[in-house]
């Protein structure tokens, strides 16, 4: 039981201090709990730090930011595009593998970014990437049996970080 809930807690834990990468977290929960509810701890833990993590920078650090840089003009937009389209943006940045969360629930939350558009955003952007890292964790672990599918699984994950680099370098592209 201890392993279980230490497990859980890294996969919250993981969302606000990215210093282990989320799969070997992924993974270690879906050899402690099998892949069916590894990935449903996965996926809810690492939502639940989501939100934690955006309340966090929400109440703890949104005025400080926004005085400290309302003399820039740049940052001013990005919280209104934030404000307008946090949705869009959360759910892209979710879908793309080499984003850390942390640093779009911390954006997020020091914008002016509705919540609602932020929890929906997490919770269908995180639902594909969650699955698809708690896959590859498991293929891990079996590499003998599932070689094939994670071969797969890794394409899959190359895939999204390449279409994640474009659709960042296009979003860069507009604002400039």
């Amino acid at each position: 039981m201890p392993g279980k809930i230490i497990g859980m807690a890294l996969v919250f834990f993981q969302t606000f201090f990215p210093f282990i990468p989320f799969v070997l977290v992924a993974g270690t929960n879906v050899a402690i709990f099998g892949i069916k509810v590894g990935f449903l701890v996965n996926y809810v833990m690492s939502c639940l730090g989501a939100i934690a993590s955006f309340y966090f920078a929400r109440y703890y650090g949104h005025a400080w930011v926004e005085k400290k840089l309302e003399r820039f003009p740049l940052v001013q937009q990005f919280s209104l595009r934030m404000e307008r389209r946090g949705f869009l943006f959360v759910f892209l940045g979710r879908l793309i593998p080499i984003l850390p969360s942390s640093a779009i629930n911390f954006a997020a939350g020091l914008t002016r970014m509705k919540f609602r558009h932020f929890l929906l955003g997490t919770l269908l952007g995180k639902l594909p990437i969650v699955f698809l890292e708690s896959m590859i964790a498991h293929d891990l672990f079996h590499f003998h049996k599932y070689k094939g599918r994670l071969l797969l699984l890794l394409g899959i994950f190359v895939a999204l970080i390449i279409i994640g680099n474009a659709v960042k370098k296009a979003l860069s592209a507009k604002t400039k």
